[in-house]
């Protein structure tokens, strides 16, 4: 599996990026910049510089829309572009590499893929809906392939395990395109409430997941977001929505300690796991298992058309791999 497959993730919070800030960032195996241009928008680059290979997030600065060098002062816009080389007889064509950004839902959106991108990462109502809670923020990083991270949505085991399920739950993937749902039901003991939640998840490519939780008590909308750093590490951001309860808004904050006790240690929890865990190209599974292999083939279509799918029969050994994991 290569270490990135095609397609959007979310490399900041819009209000991480405010204007006439450079923020250095590490993602793809590959150092990153991202500032505002002059019109606002944000733009994701390669950090050094063509000229003498300073990093641009390391003192540099944005002077009318364009990223400054600390070294030298040469200039460069939000298209990559230098536009100024002090010293210079004419400013020398040459450009730094970047990814083609979108932002929305309170989010800043990379595309990592050959070419333009050919689909979109839907609007998130919930992250600018008066009807919830500013988001739980939590950030954890992983040894483990993004695609491994994906895959424990549909690993009806683990939720009895590690989310205190009593019974694997039935789940159905639906793939469409580059997008796909799961749709299953969550059913625990929490301080003392029996909490019987559907659950839809939905899935807009390799990097983006949204899942929304309907109960009595406790509703709640995580929008997960996993991204390669390297090709050892993965990022895991997790922004957790509660919705406000209509005629006591006043528990919200009391809602989110009780979530925080509840779903962040089981989170980490899990992240140990993957920490020491390794892939298996074709794991034994047992016959209610089949929600990992059903991701599998639909995730195949986010690598080169000669990876291929596992856990099909056809699928060759690890070793055959051109980049297998770690």
């Amino acid at each position: 599996m290569p270490s990135v497959p095609y397609g959007w993730y979310a490399v900041l919070r819009g209000a991480e990026l405010p204007p006439g800030k450079v923020v250095s960032l590490h993602y793809f195996g590959r150092a990153l910049i991202a500032f505002r241009g002059a019109d606002g928008q944000p733009a994701v680059r390669d950090a050094h510089c063509p000229h003498y290979g300073a990093h641009l997030g390391a003192g540099g600065k944005v002077v009318d829309g364009t990223v400054e060098c600390p070294f030298h002062g040469w200039r460069f816009d939000a298209d990559g572009r230098c536009v100024k080389a002090p010293f210079a007889v004419r400013t020398p064509k040459v450009s730094i590499g970047g990814y083609p950004v979108r932002e929305h839902s309170g989010l800043i959106f990379v595309y990592a893929g050959p070419g333009e991108p050919s689909w979109e990462v839907p609007d998130i109502p919930e992250a600018t809906s008066q009807g919830f809670a500013q988001p739980i923020d939590d950030t954890c990083r992983a040894r483990i392939h993004v695609q491994e991270m994906r895959e424990n949505i549909v690993d009806e085991s683990h939720f009895h395990f590690i989310h205190g399920q009593s019974e694997p739950p039935v789940q159905d993937l639906q793939p469409d395109g580059p997008f796909a749902e799961v749709r299953g039901r969550i059913s625990r003991r929490v301080l003392g409430w029996d909490i019987d939640n559907t659950f839809d998840a939905f899935m807009y490519g390799p990097g983006v997941m949204v899942v929304r939780t309907h109960g009595p008590v406790l509703s709640v909308t995580a929008v997960a977001l996993s991204t390669p750093i390297d090709d050892r590490t993965s990022e895991l951001r997790m922004l957790y929505y509660i919705r406000k309860p209509s005629r006591l808004p006043f528990l919200v904050p009391v809602l989110k300690l009780v979530f925080r006790a509840e779903a962040l240690g089981e989170v980490r929890e899990e992240v140990r796991i993957w920490d020491h865990k390794i892939h298996q190209p074709r794991p034994v599974l047992l016959p209610h298992e089949k929600g990992i292999k059903a991701l599998r083939r639909w995730y195949a279509q986010f690598y080169p058309s000669d990876v291929p799918a596992e856990g099909l029969p056809d699928l060759p050994s690890r070793s055959d791999f051109s980049t297998p994991l770690p």
